[in-house]
């Protein structure tokens, strides 16, 4: 990677995303960083050196605003390298109390909003032939858990799709890496940024207590944000490594828990999968 790169961000007034725009600017590259609110934004950098930053308030849900913010990068730093699609929120309820708006917003964000991203800035990439895109999804991409049913059907969504764009663009020289957080310290588990069900059902009071659990949880979270930003840096810096890099160790426990159980479920399959065959001649 290039000194200065141009990085496209997401998602970008807060968190992971905010720490990641900061390092990005402290080393000198170029970033258009994408947010709901740009003064939220610029405020949150206060000391840090902006004159390479392009602030852009997107709805990344338009289609139309999306290919302009990367005409305007293009525009403004002459190239574009790295994209990464970090916009999100939480969403805690029984599936049952997911509307059709909750799923649909969360959808809009975290697979169409990606999917618009990666429309306008796939031509750039397949055409330099260069090019990394990074999708932030989550270990929740791998494991479901009750109550977050909403969210990981949207993580997983992006986790397919990234997976299919990853062997189409590999002959244009073009990089794809899913990041996979485990819990940050952050404000995801704020109600800032963690979205609740308008009205609850009575009898999931598992998860009511959950989402209690979750909210106080906030502030000891295991992951370290701008450790975490600095390894996203450093994975697109070294170009190389496999398709999905977990980050946090409660990340790689949840991981490496769901593979032994879904090994475990594949296997006590093996003989229906097999009995479902054409016989063989």
């Amino acid at each position: 990677m290039t000194t200065p790169a141009t990085w496209f961000v997401t998602g970008t007034s807060r968190g992971l995303g905010l720490e990641l725009v900061r390092q990005l600017l402290e080393a000198g590259h170029n970033v258009t960083a994408t947010t709901r609110s740009t003064e939220r934004l610029t405020e949150a950098l206060a000391g840090v050196d902006t004159s390479r930053l392009l602030a852009l308030e997107v709805d990344l849900a338009d289609e139309t605003a999306v290919a302009d913010a990367v005409r305007r990068t293009t525009e403004r730093f002459s190239r574009l390298d790295v994209v990464v699609n970090n916009a999100g929120y939480g969403f805690l309820a029984s599936v049952e109390d997911t509307t059709d708006a909750d799923a649909r917003r969360m959808f809009d964000v975290q697979v169409f909003g990606v999917w618009n991203v990666l429309r306008a800035v796939l031509p750039i990439f397949r055409t330099q032939k260069s090019g990394h895109v990074v999708n932030v999804s989550s270990v929740l991409g791998l494991v479901s858990v009750p109550g977050w049913g909403l969210y990981c059907a949207g993580k997983f969504a992006l986790e397919g799709m990234s997976e299919a764009l990853a062997a189409e663009v590999a002959e244009f020289g073009v990089k794809v890496t899913l990041v996979e957080p485990g819990y940050f310290r952050t404000s995801f588990l704020t109600t800032d940024s963690l979205a609740l069900p308008t009205s609850t059902t009575e009898g999931y009071e598992a998860i009511r207590q959950m989402t209690d659990d979750h909210l106080n949880l906030q502030g000891s979270q295991l992951g370290d944000p701008v450790k975490g930003a600095a390894a996203i840096i450093s994975l697109v810096a070294s170009g190389d490594g496999p398709l999905r890099r977990l980050l946090g160790s409660d990340a790689y426990s949840y991981a490496t828990g769901k593979v032994r159980a879904l090994q475990a479920d594949i296997e006590a399959g093996r003989e229906l999968a097999h009995s479902t065959d054409f016989p063989q001649s």
